[in-house]
């Protein structure tokens, strides 16, 4: 493994390795959502609800369907062990590819299908979907609106310590969507952005940056929010960063759905080691950082648009810097967390594959360019989903 030298990001150069060693880390979880694809024309297919049902016999409630019908949703348990959430990613997506294939189509991790619908996609029958789909009309059955993320759940003790690790993450989210950036292609063409999934969900009622909250101010907005019809329930909260409803878990929902198991490993490790090196500040008392909105939104932008090949933002010092760069810094400010939970050696290789290879989005346009030929991808993405041991 090669070593490297970063300079500390501001305010990161307290030895904090010792205060945290011994300090069992959080657990984590993780969700991806899946494109089903045809298995000869690449396309959507509407075969979800399908899938879901036979896959249940085997991986029980592990697996779910998801808004539109050509896309499916597995769930792992919670663990503190990176080499078990592997496993079990890798397990989770074998039976569900393995499924799919009976039903004559192809599992794909990708943040927006490469090859569009032949017919605008389908609604999952069932009572929640169906008022979504009745209150937001035109967000449903357009051609450019099936997209799939990866969710990172990180174990919380209780909902205040969520919320006040949502507020202190705030600053490094562009920097984890910037690595998970694996969209480029929308309606059957390169869209310019490293992750068109982020512009394409920004379109829903409650997706962006969380705001600052405590506990208190959580329950009433989140309440204000669903008696004003802003929103259909509290599950629609989209934040990139929320307390869940249903685990005790804070949920980060920036990422878009990686085929290489390595970045979905390398994004739940920082999470995880930059969450138990916050909580030293938080228990401290330091208050997290009151960033300008502007600021935050313009991080989040420049991170869809270059991904990892450009530059980006740092909502924090509000200055501009290659994107490798702030993910370098979002490295050195876990790396006591990484440490205590016997992770930094881990991250930091898989820090490097991920910079040698670009990142999701850069290998699309890689396999696209070979040829010219969108199957070309969906090909590439099929085999990068299904080698996941």
């Amino acid at each position: 493994m090669s070593s490297m030298v970063i300079a500390p990001a501001c305010g990161t150069d307290r030895p904090q390795t010792t205060l945290l060693q011994g300090r069992p880390g959080p657990t984590v979880g993780v969700e991806e959502e899946f494109v089903l694809v045809d298995r000869l024309t690449g396309r959507p297919a509407a075969r979800g609800p399908h899938v879901v049902q036979a896959a249940s016999a085997v991986l029980g409630d592990q697996v779910q369907a998801e808004f539109l019908s050509a896309q499916v949703e597995v769930c792992t348990g919670p663990t503190t062990e990176l080499s078990e959430l592997r496993a079990e990613l890798s397990l989770l997506r074998k039976v569900l590819g393995e499924v799919a294939a009976s039903e004559g189509c192809l599992l794909v991790a990708t943040g927006t299908p490469v090859i569009p619908p032949g017919s605008p996609p389908t609604v999952t029958p069932g009572e929640r979907y169906g008022r979504m789909a009745a209150r937001w009309p035109s967000l449903v059955g357009s051609y450019d609106g099936m997209v799939c993320g990866c969710h990172i759940h990180i174990g919380a003790d209780g909902r205040g310590q969520a919320l006040a690790l949502a507020n202190h993450m705030r600053p490094w989210l562009p920097v984890l969507q910037a690595l998970a950036a694996n969209s480029p292609f929308s309606l059957g063409k390169d869209s310019g952005w490293a992750s068109r999934r982020s512009v394409e969900h920004a379109r829903w009622p409650g997706v962006g940056p969380a705001p600052l909250l405590d506990e208190g101010g959580y329950e009433r907005l989140a309440d204000h929010l669903v008696k004003t019809g802003t929103l259909l329930d509290r599950r629609m909260i989209y934040w990139y960063a929320r307390p869940s409803e249903h685990v005790p878990t804070l949920e980060i929902r920036v990422c878009d759905v990686n085929a290489d198991l390595d970045v979905v490993l390398l994004l739940t490790a920082l999470v995880r080691g930059l969450a138990t090196a916050l909580l030293l500040d938080i228990g401290d008392g330091r208050p997290p950082p009151d960033l300008p909105t502007g600021c935050l939104h313009a991080a989040h932008r420049l991170a869809a648009r270059h991904g990892l090949a450009g530059e980006g933002l740092d909502p924090a010092r509000g200055e501009y810097a290659p994107a490798l760069t702030l993910t370098e810094r979002l490295l050195v400010r876990a790396a006591p967390g990484l440490a205590a939970t016997g992770d930094l050696e881990l991250a930091e290789e898989l820090f490097h594959r991920v910079r040698r290879s670009g990142g999701g989005a850069a290998r699309q346009r890689a396999a696209y360019l070979r040829r010219g030929h969108l199957s070309d991808v969906v090909s590439d993405l099929v085999r990068a989903t299904a080698v996941a041991g």
